[in-house]
Formats: C-alpha cells, structure tokens, sequence
C-alpha cells in the first residue's frame, strides 16, 4: 500500500471531488483518480461512490477512512521527530575533510546555522560514510558512479608529492612526476586519488604498495619503504614528523565535490555548498 494513494483518498473525500483534490495536492486529477483507482484494487474494495458533480463514500469507504486518517497521522509524527532530532549535521570524508577550510567553512556554518553543529567524520569507504549511514553529506574526491547519489562541485586542489624527511626530494621545493616514479609507491586504492595513469605509459613507479588508512600510508613513507602523493587538503590537515610535502607542478589538480543521497538532501544543503565554494576560491 502507497502513501501516496492514502493520501488521494482522504484528499478527494475532504475536498468533495477528484478536481478539488488535485487542486489542493498540486497533482493532475489523472493522477489523483489513478491513486484512487491503485488503493481501491490493493484493497479489493471500492471506497467511493462516483458521479459526475460529487463523490461520496462508500460503507466500506467510511469504515476506511479513519483508519487512513490515522496512518497518514503518524507518518507525519514520525516526520517531525526526525527532523526535530537532528542535532549536527555530519561531512564524511575518507582523508583530508575540507583541507585548510575545514575551519573556515565550520566557523562560518555555526554563524548562520548556531543551533545545527557541522561535525566531520571520517569514514575511509568509497562514500565516505554516507551509503552507510554515518554521514549525512560526503566530501568526495573521486567521481561517485552511483545514481543514488547527486555531487557538487565545490573546487579543485594542487597534488602534493610526500617523503620521508631524510629522503634527497625533501630538499627539494617542488617536485615533478619523474621524480616519484624511481621509488615505490605508497597509495590507499579504495579512496585515494592517486593511480598510475598519471604517469605517461612506462614511466610510473615501478612498485605500487597499497594501505588502508591515511595513518598507515604515512607511516610507510615516514620510514623511508615509499613516497606517496596526494592533495593539498591532506598536507594541511596531516602533518606527521618525518614527512615532507611537496607540490608536484606538473601534475593535474584534484576535484572535490560535495556528495548526498538524491532522494534525501539534508537540510540547509545549499548554504553548505556556497559556504565551502566561496572557500575554494578565496583561495
């Protein structure tokens, strides 16, 4: 049984007709007949008497329609407590949050929005956190194919080579591809953003070592067994002794983008995503 077509049924019993009925749901009448129609078939009964100025119930309809009263009641209650519970309002993300706007964006959310908290979690799943529910919207920064979900587009950010402090390339100020290719390569490839596509056909790192967790992939490299690469956002947010970033110039920036599920948008989405956008470009 659909919500929907309970709604259509108490909707033309109070408003006297399917025309009136619509009018008062925003529907077609087409629609609100067709819903009618759906509800009475579930059921195996017919609800209303139809004639062309009027409809009217019928014995069964009236014993009915309390019932859907009812049901469309708590449905409605049961609304309300959700929205009324929610106290913070959850960002998952797998590495690096928002980077070095993290802050900014947080302060500036708990001006407009005092009473809803924005509060990051880290979940190191494909959705970080929002296919399994611990996360109400998602920074991402590989593509979602998944049509569950809608992205924005929040802004770009350089790719930083990382090092072990003792390594010759932490001498250097910037690096270039080339120059991790001569070592292994440490990468997390459930959620990371680096592979060897961008490295030209036979000149990417010969050896690939894949870890699970932003704390373990800095710990390979902080001993000296692999260089990583990564965003600018996890440079500002995980600095670590015995590591080194270093902008690689000649690699291409990395998109983040702002993820949700498409059929459930929290509240205040849009404030969220012109808060974090003006970040990206006040850069």
């Amino acid at each position: 049984m659909d919500l929907r077509h309970l709604r259509a049924f108490v909707a033309v019993v109070d408003a006297g007709t399917f025309t009136d009925a619509a009018t008062a749901l925003g529907l077609t009448q087409a629609s609100v007949s067709r819903s009618v129609a759906a509800l009475e078939a579930t059921l195996g009964v017919r609800l209303l008497q139809r004639s062309p100025r009027h409809v009217s119930l019928t014995t069964t309809g009236a014993q009915l329609l309390e019932g859907a009263r009812r049901v469309l009641d708590e449905v409605a209650h049961l609304h309300r407590i959700a929205s009324e519970s929610q106290t913070e309002l959850r960002i998952g993300y797998a590495w690096a949050a928002l980077g070095k706007h993290t802050r900014r964006v947080q302060k500036a959310w708990a001006a407009r929005h005092p009473g809803l908290p924005l509060v990051f979690v880290q979940s190191n799943s494909l959705t970080a956190g929002l296919a399994e529910g611990t996360a109400d919207v998602a920074v991402v920064r590989k593509a979602l194919d998944d049509s569950r979900f809608e992205t924005a587009l929040l802004g770009t950010e350089r790719r930083y080579g990382v090092v072990a402090t003792d390594n010759p390339l932490a001498r250097k100020r910037s690096l270039k591809l080339a120059d991790l290719a001569r070592y292994s390569l440490a990468v997390d490839d459930r959620t990371g953003t680096t592979t060897l596509d961008l490295w030209q056909p036979g000149k990417a790192p010969a050896v690939v070592r894949n870890t699970g967790s932003v704390d373990e992939w800095l710990t390979l490299i902080a001993a000296g067994q692999a260089v990583g690469m990564t965003s600018e956002a996890t440079a500002s947010l995980n600095p670590r002794p015995g590591v080194a970033y270093r902008a690689v110039v000649d690699a291409p920036p990395i998109a983040v983008w702002l993820a949700w599920w498409k059929d459930q948008p929290p509240q205040h989405l849009t404030d969220l995503i012109t808060l974090a956008c003006d970040a990206y470009r006040a850069v």
